[in-house]
């Protein structure tokens, strides 16, 4: 019977929490409240930067860039409506998992789900270091003497956001839930008073702190400029598939969880978006550049222009800079489990695929921390350095989502036995729709913003679909090696040819020994020498006349063959070569017979005690490990 939970440190237990058992697993699913914070930080977030980076597009055109935000940001509103309905209908077809990779690969083959696969897990990767270099923007727009802090401020948020998902998906979501509401609450009062002002006054209110001029009306705007605004802007709703991915978290029922938490998130982003466009044009408020000391970022101008810079702007703002930070949990919550999806099918390295001591995938959440925070430190924590790379991504994957469900809804018009078809014709035509408007979207998105480093992004996907290939070719390979159909051959049960690696005679010699002769008649022990002339004769007489007392005579005495003692030098200090080369010689002597390395070692029980040891027999048993192919390994660990 299995015992309680493994014993931890207690600063262990303090972070992260005690160890998880199998059994609690459908208790730590959850249900719309928790999903919100979790899931949708990156949709709710993206209201703040979406609409700036559109901005900082058209800031050429001066004051004349207020005139286009509205229809660039009514444009993606729509694409928005678009995808809400189709993901709608994605999580009733696929209730326990309607992300693209699944989808795709259900529908569109292996290379789709790997293309899928490598542009989700980008993305990812890109939205966390989005999302905390938006966040700390903010901070900085609202505290400018922590300018010269932006950097370390991304990366201890980001440590942050590592500690809670490692507690689990219950629990960041819990903990991330009042700075969530709280933003939301903070900037639809603010987007209602701004407005009502707004509308009370013509459409010319005055505002509380006035934001910085946006200089003289520029005469025109090029259609290359306005489409390169919508590509800015449509990194609003790279979160937008974050629930169809994320099913499997959802306590049950699973359908009903997952519509109303992407209504709740798509609803509270549509509303934040148009607010946001709208009190932009009000008040006046452009993008500032946020390399230059005094910025502030659109919410932070469009706060202080409703309700000046008291109590109120500091709550929206600091509510708005958790939550900015915090979009990264989308990610820390979806990429986990798309690895563990790609591991299950044999792309991605096992570890991914195991749940860690909280239910959660920590190799994938360790992996997605350490990859964003490469990436601040490239980019050195500035959003619009990031912002080229972002998007193209989620609008593959929404493109790919798309298309694999029309494949999905033909599949089911083509089963005569199925009903529902004129259901399944507009499942089809909305799925089209969706698939059409991302994929002409992806296009745009990818021309405009190419020479601003989008192509990194579009040489990085086939880079990492390649590396996912690779990884399965692997994989599939070894199964391959290991596939054996005939049973189990005992014709021959002869005992191995057993050589034990020794230092000296001690205890740790003398377990091995024993369980060598428990093994097999035949025992040849090795020791290992670097001494050279006279000491190493001296050594030799030493050691040969403890092996004839302590060794030889016991075993001659109880009835054992006596094992043989070998001393062999290491003349280059490489343990294994002297090892390598007997094992050799043992094989081609008896051919067809097993020869097997018996290692002692001394097991260290504190991690203190591992930095005071040598490892001769960890590096021996790699080197061997690596280069002896027909040797079988046997450790034998001494403990205190």
């Amino acid at each position: 019977m299995a015992g309680g939970p493994p014993r931890q440190p207690l600063l262990l237990r303090i972070l992260l929490g005690r160890p998880l058992a199998n059994r609690e697993y459908e208790a730590r699913k959850i249900g719309p409240f928790e999903a919100v914070p979790a899931m949708g930080l990156d949709g709710l977030a993206s209201s703040a930067y979406g609409p700036e980076a559109a901005l900082s597009i058209l800031a050429p055109l001066g004051a004349a860039s207020l005139a286009f935000i509205g229809g660039v940001m009514g444009l993606i509103v729509g694409l928005l409506a678009i995808l809400f309905v189709s993901y709608w209908q994605t999580i009733a077809a696929y209730p326990n998992n309607g992300g693209a990779y699944i989808v795709s690969k259900e529908n569109l083959g292996a290379n789709a789900s790997l293309l899928a696969a490598a542009a989700l897990m980008i993305d990812y990767v890109l939205n966390v270091a989005v999302g905390i270099s938006a966040g700390v923007a903010a901070l900085v727009s609202a505290v400018p003497q922590l300018f010269p802090l932006t950097l370390p401020l991304c990366l201890a948020i980001l440590g942050l956001i590592t500690v809670a998902n490692l507690r689990g998906t219950m629990d960041a979501g819990r903990f991330f839930a009042l700075p969530t509401y709280l933003f939301v609450a903070s900037f639809v009062g603010i987007i209602a008073l701004g407005a009502a002002r707004a509308i009370a006054s013509s459409g010319h209110p005055t505002p509380v702190v006035a934001p910085p001029s946006l200089g003289p009306s520029a005469e025109s705007a090029s259609l290359w400029l306005l489409a390169r605004a919508f590509a800015s802007g449509c990194t609003a709703m790279t979160g937008v598939e974050a629930v169809s991915n994320g099913m499997t978290a959802f306590r049950q029922p699973h359908v009903r969880n997952g519509h109303v938490t992407l209504a709740l998130i798509v609803g509270a982003l549509a509303t934040l978006l148009i607010g946001v466009a709208y009190l932009a044009t009000a008040y006046h408020v452009g993008a500032m550049d946020q390399t230059k000391a005094g910025y502030r970022s659109v919410l932070s101008q469009l706060a202080a222009a409703v309700v000046g810079r008291g109590p109120a702007y500091f709550v929206a703002m600091a509510s708005a800079l958790a939550v900015l930070a915090l979009s990264a949990n989308t990610s820390f919550v979806d990429f986990p489990r798309l690895c563990r999806m790609v591991a299950e099918d044999g792309f991605l390295p096992a570890p991914f695929a195991a749940a860690g001591r909280r239910l959660v995938f920590s190799v994938g959440i360790l992996y997605l921390a350490g990859a964003a925070a490469l990436l601040l430190i490239v980019f050195g924590g500035v959003t619009d350095r990031l912002i080229p790379l972002f998007a193209i991504g989620a609008f593959l994957t929404f493109t790919l989502s798309q298309t694999g469900m029309v494949f999905h809804w033909r599949r089911a018009l083509g089963d005569k036995r199925a009903g529902g078809r004129i259901s399944q014709r507009a499942h089809l035509a909305i799925n089209a729709v969706g698939g059409a408007s991302t994929g002409l979207s992806l296009v745009v998105i990818v021309v405009a913003k190419f020479v601003e480093g989008a192509w990194i992004t579009v040489l990085v996907i086939p880079a990492v679909i390649l590396l996912l290939k690779r990884i399965g070719a692997y994989y599939q390979g070894l199964a391959r090696s290991l596939a054996h159909d005939p049973p189990l051959d005992l014709r021959d049960t002869r005992p191995p040819i057993l050589l034990v690696a020794i230092e000296d005679w001690n205890k740790v010699s003398e377990q091995a020994l024993e369980l060598a002769l428990s093994l097999s008649p035949e025992v040849i022990a090795i020791h290992l020498t670097e001494l050279t002339g006279p000491e190493a004769e001296a050594e030799d007489d030493r050691l040969q006349a403890d092996w004839r007392a302590k060794v030889e005579a016991p075993a001659r005495d109880a009835g054992f063959e006596p094992p043989k003692l070998m001393v062999l030098m290491a003349e280059y200090r490489t343990l294994h070569r002297p090892v390598l080369k007997v094992a050799e010689d043992l094989c081609a002597r008896f051919p067809g017979r097993r020869v097997a390395v018996l290692l002692p070692r001394l097991a260290q029980r504190r991690w203190y005690e591992y930095l005071l040891h040598a490892h001769r027999a960890d590096r021996l048993r790699a080197e061997l490990l690596k280069r002896a192919a027909d040797v079988t390994l046997i450790e034998a660990p001494w403990r205190r």
